[in-house]
């Protein structure tokens, strides 16, 4: 993992759990339990190049995938 991704991984927990009304801990289980942490670690590369919204956006169908119910 770079020096980059985990300020990238931290932000988006933060940008998710704000647009759900969750604390940082419950935005972080939900993303993990769901396989949203996963799927940012894989698509770094990609998904840090787009708007923080766009990437909530591929967070949240990813995490509907996966048993997810947020909407």
């Amino acid at each position: 993992m770079s020096k980059y991704e985990i300020p990238f991984l931290t932000a988006c927990i933060r940008a998710f759990g704000q647009r759900f009304a969750l604390t940082r801990q419950a935005a972080f289980g939900y993303l993990n339990e769901h396989k949203g942490l996963a799927f940012l670690i894989e698509f770094y590369d990609v998904e840090h190049l787009q708007s923080i919204d766009e990437t909530i956006d591929d967070l949240l169908v990813i995490c509907q995938q996966n048993g997810g119910t947020l909407a």
